[in-house]
């Protein structure tokens, strides 16, 4: 992790080429764009197409993918992609959050507000889930970014800023501020990052949830997403709930 970087980064793509005519009005989302230049400074190396389809960075470290959301898009591309080279998927979390709206109408901005849910690495599982069958894949590796960001959403025009109506709001943009922490995830050992101290021989998702600290339901997608990485293994069952062990 590089704060001093990626700060050159953000300064780049807020100031440079990306200048802001306004909130929401980039080509490319601001996050998106501020992870490529972090990740990868020489433009050169940016949207490079490689077996019919465009990588965002590609260079001798192979190709990283910088992917917001959606992993299932992501399918095709890792088809190709592992044949030849290393991928890095970059996947980005906002870890403190800020709201600020936008009037649709002026484009001026609201009152600031502070999110109350802080965002957690085991936020990438979803996503996982989408391409379980690549995770195995040697080639394939994860970074997880950490990121404070503030998001500027835009009502409906027909409600402007008026306090209280939050349906119907879209996102503009997000702005990622400052750089939290970064994880990279490579090689069955490196998922041992998502497993808890303190875990018994054998374990349920129950106990699982209550050392690492999430929802049972989270649990219950984690070990199934860990179970396909080789990770940990399912070995039966105690009651009505599944029973696991640690590999690594």
């Amino acid at each position: 992790m590089d704060r001093e970087k990626y700060y050159n980064a953000l300064c780049k793509v807020l100031d440079g080429e990306h200048i802001r005519a306004g909130i929401g009005t980039y080509g490319e989302k601001t996050v998106h764009s501020v992870l490529k230049n972090y990740f990868e400074p020489y433009t050169d190396s940016h949207e490079m197409k490689i077996g019919g389809f465009v990588a965002d960075i590609a260079g001798e470290n192979g190709i990283i993918e910088i992917q917001t959301a959606g992993f299932d898009k992501l399918r095709k591309k890792l088809e190709s992609f592992l044949q030849v080279c290393r991928v890095t998927v970059v996947y980005p979390i906002p870890y403190n959050k800020w709201i600020i709206p936008v009037d649709p109408v002026t484009g001026a901005s609201g009152k600031k507000r502070k999110s109350p849910k802080k965002g957690s690495p085991y936020d990438i599982f979803p996503e996982l889930y989408k391409i379980k069958p690549y995770l195995k894949n040697e080639n394939l590796s994860f970074c997880i970014v950490m990121l404070d960001i503030e998001e500027y959403r835009r009502p409906p025009e027909e409600t402007g800023l008026k306090r209280g109506r939050r349906k119907g709001w879209t996102r503009y943009d997000r702005i990622p501020v400052a750089l939290q922490d970064e994880i990279h995830i490579e090689g069955v050992c490196g998922w041992g990052y998502f497993i808890p101290e303190g875990l018994p021989e054998e374990y349920t998702s129950k106990d699982f949830a209550s050392k690492a600290g999430i929802p049972v339901g989270t649990a219950q997608l984690v070990l199934n997403v860990l179970s396909e990485t080789g990770a940990v293994e399912r070995i039966g069952k105690s009651g009505r709930s599944y029973l696991y062990r640690t590999l690594i």
